[in-house]
């Protein structure tokens, strides 16, 4: 197993087409030249970086971390966005000329995550206007979506949480490079804040210890995180065990592993910002966002 200094240094090279060393590294990455450089020695004496560019041993190294897939979550009414939701999925609906989920789809393909699964449920056969654009694009069809919250669909998707990111439809995803073809552990994705109304979630050495709404020096949630695999498959054991009760399925997932068995994971998070990505929940958002629907 690497150690999260070495996956930091493996992965950016990984990423990076160009030929790079230390000093860069060091620039765009959170550690110290000394915690780069020492990792550089170790992977030079392994073979995995040669010419100062990642090699074939390199990239066997990063296998364990490699994302596999990603859920979107597609099901749901979106009823504050009604009257237009009436005709069209919310996921469906256009901003400034383009479907919300082409973005979260444009930003895994970018990745190369290999296996992009869309959930759905109402008005399900208007997904299929996908398959035109996307037709590696593969659907779970989660028949429960008016009984509960995201959580349903995620029950749905069974064993395949894990290697994953599970991501909500309804986001505008302005830079595809949050979407990383490597993770290190468990994560969260989060806009750092000083205060904030909206859903957060608190941290403390890098593991989150509180996911709720309302919060100050925090990071506000944008709808994505990532699933280890070792964490997805207690995390779907879990969902299942909170959807059997009738209140469990109004449950958020966050909340099944960052509250009710909150002692069996350790998530981090990884910043992003305003401009990174935005979520539109109401109609009068959508007017903002895009003037044709004033």
């Amino acid at each position: 197993m690497l150690s999260r200094e070495q996956f930091e240094v493996l992965s950016f090279l990984a990423e990076e087409s160009a030929c790079v060393g230390v000093q860069v590294i060091a620039e765009k990455t959170e550690l110290s030249k000394e915690q780069v450089a020492k990792a550089w020695d170790w992977f030079k004496s392994e073979g995995a970086i040669v010419n100062g560019k990642i090699s074939e041993k390199g990239y066997e190294l990063l296998e364990p971390y490699k994302v596999k897939r990603v859920l979107i979550m597609a099901a749901g009414f979106g009823s504050r966005m009604a009257p237009l939701t009436l005709t069209t999925p919310k996921p469906l609906v256009k901003v400034n000329g383009k479907r919300m989920i082409d973005t979260g789809i444009d930003a895994a393909l970018k990745a190369g995550i290999p296996e992009i699964y869309v959930i759905r449920g109402y008005k399900a056969e208007m997904f299929d206007e996908l398959l035109e654009k996307y037709p590696m694009v593969r659907f779970i069809e989660n028949p429960f979506y008016a009984e509960g919250n995201a959580i349903l669909s995620i029950a749905c998707a069974g064993s395949l949480i894990k290697n994953c990111y599970t991501m909500e439809a309804d986001l505008i995803i302005s830079n595809p490079d949050i979407i990383k073809p490597y993770q290190y552990k468990s994560t969260y994705l989060g806009i750092p804040v000083e205060q904030t109304e909206d859903w957060c979630i608190e941290v403390k050495d890098d593991v989150i210890y509180r996911i709720g709404k309302g919060g100050k020096d925090c990071y506000q949630t944008v709808g994505i995180a990532y699933w280890s695999e070792e964490d997805g498959t207690k995390l779907y054991r879990h969902i299942k065990e909170v959807i059997s009760k009738p209140e469990g399925r109004n449950y958020f997932v966050g909340q099944v592993a960052l509250t009710v068995y909150k002692d069996d994971y350790k998530v981090g998070v990884r910043a992003v910002a305003f401009e990174d990505i935005v979520e539109i929940d109401t109609l009068d958002e959508l007017k903002e966002i895009d003037p044709s629907y004033r």
